[in-house]
């Protein structure tokens, strides 16, 4: 299915949705709506004048969809390119106006919200045929059930699915959008405790269908500049690996664009990351470390699944799906019109065999009349060259009268008991060929048994690795975690140790201050001594020079 028939899947909704008295016609002034709203959406330039021009005539009544499909085609399909507009919200454009007149209350009080119904009717028109109008046969009906309870982590129950279709075997040949959302909301086609799985599970499936996720979780991230690790969010789709800070997809840090040359391989355990690989890009090379061995086969599966894609031109992984259930249910059908063909030359070679048996029965009956023929024109002759001995031949002639119909009634009875043999012959040549058929069901059922086995072996050894593998690691944690320990009771010896010379300086520092008070108090109390000392003492020239010995030698 190209780009274009997407677009009209949904557009056809929103015209139907416009036909209000449903004879598949729509009034023009409600076609220019619908043009104008085409336009927004697709982001395409406003064209007022062909659309003016396109709905010019006098004729005021409405327009079908043949009728609107040529402007349609010219002024708003050629011009729509993708990856220029929000394919979500076109669609959410299309479902709002439809919803309006088909959507029913009582779909949007069971299991799916409005919102669940709306990301389940994009899945449908993805799934549904490409014919109008739009239903999705059982199979595809089927693998998007399938798929839904696998992401509630549930083994779907088709149950549910053959009773509806024993109530309305009118839905073995398409089952509406509407009708699916009835059932779905209704809980018949699939069982759950409450909504609030239901719409996580459909969101799950919308976003990996729709939006082309091929995988989507947390690693790690090796920088190109700091060669720092940091944990990013990363989201997969065929042609670009985008990273966010969460979840929650609000900061994105950057993406890896990439093309049918990158290359993705596993590298070995370093700085103190393990389960590593890099995507080898033209520009660059990403390092990534995943949660464990499993997580990273499945990121480098899914990246290699992305390359593919891209090689081989192709935009959409479960577009690529659906072609391909499509193609294996065209070879099925061609193979099943194949063996009605068989059995009929076969049938028509079996009848041709009968007709054959019953001819030679036939041939072997004339001969036998003509044998009889033979006999009794013998009879006769004799008869007439015993005229005058009739009287004597008269009991010998009942008698072979008596024993040509015993004769009679033998072949008779040869001819039943040959019947019958071929009957049975047909039945034990029918019997060889269903016993053919059931040795060759058993030689692939031994088959596949043989390589189940292989891979429940390959699948315990794996286990037993990892177990062994995870104990080890355990180990490992659990010495690490008590060196630590003891490293942590020292530091905390040390530290009360340290506290304490601490204490003892701060004792020993306020000690030196009281006692270099007292010296100061002490110094100040000579220097008062020494100055009145030093005053000269008059009169007299004797006195004076003990003075100033005392004073030098003060």
């Amino acid at each position: 299915m190209d780009f274009k028939s997407e677009l009209l899947k949904s557009i056809w909704y929103a015209f139907t949705a416009l036909d209000v008295e449903k004879n598949g016609k729509v009034s023009k002034s409600q076609l220019k709506v619908l043009s104008h709203n085409l336009y927004t959406a697709l982001h395409i330039p406003h064209d007022p004048v062909a659309l003016e021009e396109h709905f010019q005539d006098n004729d005021d009544g409405p327009v079908s969809n043949e009728g609107y499909m040529p402007y349609l085609n010219k002024y708003i399909l050629a011009k729509a390119n993708d990856g220029t507009f929000d394919k979500e919200t076109f669609d959410d454009l299309c479902w709002m106006m439809t919803a309006k007149k088909n959507y029913k209350p009582g779909m949007e009080a069971g299991l799916c919200s409005r919102k669940d119904a709306f990301k389940l009717w994009c899945l449908f028109n993805m799934l549904s045929e490409d014919r109008y109008p739009l239903v999705m046969i059982p199979e595809e009906v089927e693998y998007l059930l399938k798929k839904i309870a696998s992401a509630m982590s549930l083994e779907w129950e088709r149950n549910g699915l053959d009773d509806c279709y024993c109530q309305d075997p009118t839905l073995l040949d398409g089952m509406t959008v509407w009708t699916f959302l009835e059932l779905m909301g209704s809980g018949r086609l699939l069982k759950s405790e409450g909504t609030g799985a239901v719409s996580l599970a459909v969101d799950e499936v919308f976003q990996e269908m729709y939006h082309d996720v091929l995988k989507k979780g947390y690693m790690w991230k090796k920088g190109l500049v700091r060669r720092n690790w940091n944990e990013r969010w990363f989201v997969l789709k065929p042609s670009v690996i985008q990273y966010y800070v969460s979840e929650d997809l609000k900061e994105k840090k950057g993406e890896i664009l990439l093309d049918k040359r990158c290359v993705t391989e596993a590298i070995q355990d370093k700085e103190g990351r393990r389960c590593l690989f890099c995507i080898k890009t033209a520009n660059r090379t990403f390092e990534i470390s995943a949660s464990d061995l499993k997580h990273r086969l499945e990121w480098m599966q899914a990246i290699q699944t992305a390359i593919r894609l891209l090689a081989e031109g192709k935009r959409s992984l479960h577009k690529e799906l659906k072609l391909r259930r499509r193609e294996n249910r065209e070879q099925s059908s061609k193979q099943q019109t194949l063996q009605g063909l068989q059995e009929e030359k076969r049938q028509e070679r079996q009848i041709q065999e009968r007709e054959q048996l019953e001819a030679e029965a036939l041939h072997k009956e004339e001969e036998e009349r003509e044998q009889q023929q033979h006999m009794q024109r013998a009879l006769e002759r004799q008869l007439r060259e015993a005229e005058k001995a009739r009287a004597n031949m008269e009991t010998e002639i009942a008698q072979k009268e008596a024993e040509s119909e015993k004769q009679r009634l033998r072949i008779r009875e040869l001819e039943m008991i040959q019947k019958a043999l071929e009957k049975a012959l047909e039945a034990e040549i029918l019997a060889r060929v269903e016993e053919e058929r059931a040795r060759v069901r058993q030689a692939s059922l031994l088959e596949e048994e043989e390589d189940k086995l292989k891979q429940l072996s390959r699948l315990k050894q794996e286990q037993e690795a990892l177990l062994q593998q995870t104990q080890q690691e355990k180990h490992e944690i659990l010495q690490d975690m008590t060196e630590k320990a003891q490293a942590l009771k020292v530091a905390s010896l040390e530290l009360e140790k340290l506290q304490e010379s601490r204490q003892k300086s701060n004792q020993f520092l306020e000690e030196a201050k009281k006692k270099l008070c007292r010296a100061s108090c002490h110094v100040k109390h000579w220097n008062v001594q020494l100055n009145r000392l030093m005053k000269p003492i008059s009169p007299g020239g004797h006195v004076g020079h003990g003075t100033l010995c005392l004073n030098t030698t003060l």
